[in-house]
Parts: C-alpha cells; sequence; structure tokens
C-alpha cells in the first residue's frame, strides 16, 4: 500500500516549514556576519565600498538565480530538483571558503580603544527608521506588480521590466555611487535616501494619476529615482553602524540592527497589501510620509559617545591569511 495523499501533503508542507524557517535565519544572519567580518579586515571608505560591492554581488546572483528558476519551470517538478540540489552544494562550498578563512583581531585593544570614546551608542533612530526604509526593497518586488497589474491594467511585461532594471542598476551603480558619496557624512547620505525614496513614492503617485495609456511608462521612469534611493540607502545605512558602533561591540550592535530590517521586509508585503486598495493616494501617500519623517528622524539624531569609522587612526587592526 502507498502513502496515503494527505500524508504525502503533510510531509511536504513540514519540509517546506523547515526549509523556510533555515532559509529565514540564513537571511537574517548573513548580513550581520558579513558586515561584522568586512568591518575586521577592512577600514573608512574602503570598508563601505567592500560592502556595496558585497551587496552588487549579492543581487547579481539573486537576478540570475531567478533567471535559472524561470528556465527550470518549463521542465517540470524534475528539473527544480537539479537547481535546488546546485544551490546546496553552492552553499557548502561558500561555507568552505568563508572557513579557510582565519581572522587575527586584537580585541583587548580594540577595547581599551572604545573605551576612551564612550560606550555603544543607543542608535534609537536609525533602527526605528530602517524598518521604513526597506520597504523600497519591496516596492519592486510587490507594490509595483501589484499597482500596475491590478489597478492600472498594464501587461506584465512592465512589473518584470522594471525588476530586470532595478537589479541592473544596484549590480552596476551601488559602488560607484557609494564611492562618489564618501566625502558626504554616512548620515547624511542616509537621511538624502529618505528624501529620494520619499519623492520617488509621490512620483509613483502623480504616474498612476496618468491611467492605463501613460501611466506604466512614467511608472517605470520613476522606478530608476527609486532606485538610485535603495542605492543610497544600502551604501549608507550599514556602514554608518559599523561607524558608529565601538569594536568589541559591532557584532551585537549589527545583529540588532538587522531586526529591524527583518521586521521591515516581513511587515511590509502585508502592509502594502493592505494599503494598495484603499487607492493610490493611500499606498503612496503613507509611505512618503512615514519615509520623510524617517528621515528627519536620521538626520537630526545626535552621535554621542562615538568614534566614526576612518576618522581615527588604529581603531581597528586585524590579520587574516589563507587556511594551509
Amino acid at each position: 500500500m502507498g502513502t496515503p495523499p494527505r500524508s504525502i501533503s503533510s510531509l511536504l508542507a513540514t519540509a517546506a516549514l523547515g526549509i523556510g524557517i533555515g532559509i529565514g535565519i540564513g537571511n537574517q544572519a548573513w548580513p550581520a556576519a558579513h558586515a561584522a567580518l568586512v568591518a575586521t579586515v577592512a577600514h573608512g571608505r574602503e570598508r563601505d565600498a567592500a560592502l556595496a560591492g558585497g551587496r552588487a554581488l549579492r543581487n547579481a546572483a539573486l537576478g540570475a538565480g531567478a533567471l535559472l528558476a524561470t528556465a527550470c519551470l518549463a521542465g517540470g517538478t524534475t528539473a527544480l530538483q537539479a537547481p535546488a540540489a546546485g544551490t546546496g552544494l553552492a552553499y557548502l562550498a561558500a561555507a568552505a571558503l568563508v572557513w579557510s578563512v582565519h581572522l587575527h583581531a586584537h580585541p583587548a585593544a580594540a577595547q581599551a580603544e572604545d573605551t576612551v570614546d564612550g560606550p555603544a551608542p543607543r542608535m534609537r533612530a536609525l533602527p526605528a527608521a530602517d524598518v521604513v526604509y526597506v520597504f523600497c526593497l519591496n516596492v519592486p518586488e510587490i507594490a509595483l506588480p501589484l499597482v500596475l497589474v491590478t489597478q492600472l491594467h498594464a501587461s506584465p511585461v512592465w512589473p518584470a521590466a522594471i525588476f530586470v532594471a532595478n537589479t541592473v542598476l544596484v549590480v552596476t551603480l551601488q559602488v560607484s555611487v557609494t564611492v562618489l558619496m564618501s566625502r558626504s557624512p554616512r548620515r547624511t547620505l542616509l537621511a538624502l535616501a529618505g528624501v529620494v525614496l520619499a519623492a520617488s513614492y509621490l512620483g509613483f503617485l502623480a504616474a498612476t494619476s496618468l491611467g492605463h495609456g501613460w501611466g506604466a511608462p512614467a511608472v517605470a521612469t520613476v522606478s530608476v529615482v527609486c532606485t538610485l534611493g535603495e542605492i543610497l540607502y544600502a551604501g549608507s545605512t550599514t556602514a554608518l553602524v559599523t561607524a558608529l558602533a565601538p569594536a568589541h561591540v559591532l557584532g551585537r550592535a549589527l545583529a540588532r540592527f538587522e531586526l529591524s530590517t527583518g521586521f521591515g521586509l516581513a511587515v511590509s508585503p502585508a502592509v502594502i497589501t493592505a494599503l494598495a486598495p484603499h487607492g493610490p493616494a493611500a499606498l503612496w501617500g503613507s509611505l512618503a510620509g512615514a519615509t520623510l519623517l524617517s528621515a528627519s528622524a536620521v538626520a537630526t539624531e545626535k552621535d554621542r559617545g562615538t568614534r566614526l569609522g576612518g576618522c581615527q587612526p588604529g581603531i581597528r587592526r586585524a590579520g587574516i591569511r589563507r587556511a594551509g
């Protein structure tokens, strides 16, 4: 006798739940661990560029993975097993590469230097603002397809093209924009990112009022501005946290900050889909207002008891070598 269909469904649901939990843990742990590692081996604006480069590569990999998965969908369930197995092997290979890198930091010296400059900042405004800022990451994936297809009745090609353009722009411009803006304070850049994002949300509001004919091209044009705001946000937010946090609590500060990012990513789909049926003004007006308030909070918060990375020599010292 074979396994009853209901039992098979339960097993599949349990497996999917376990896989989802594992992916969620990895997605939340990776940004903080990666930023802490980069901050150990790079300093000042070089660290900012390295963080931006990591984000650009990650977006390129996500885009390539999406294209591969789309191609495999045509082959059915069997064809999807190959990329699933390949992804698992790729994760194992990545873990082995990271494990092969050994760091030699000097926490005692770093802690002594940090004690002179005071305790770790509380950064109350930054995590709260980050919850709102991070909504921009789900705008191309959730908000724009919802608006374009259900409200403007545009072809699904439009949201797909916007998503591809967003990925290409982030991959090609993230590092160069971060380096270009490196002369400005990180906090100023993060506040500017909020202003640009709010302006793009208001632009989406104006674009959707154009109706079916010109609405979709106008939304696609405004999405470029939104992507620029995303680039400014991604290039300054983690860099600002790593600059504000003393070396001996850097990992802890990044982990706490990542909670705000994860929370924003978790609630943003529900918020967007709840606001969208009430009209463009409810969706884009709310996002614009909340983002402007967040940008104001970021700009007015004072950096007390901190030192900015790259402003003082000898802040962190670490050695790095390959295993073997």
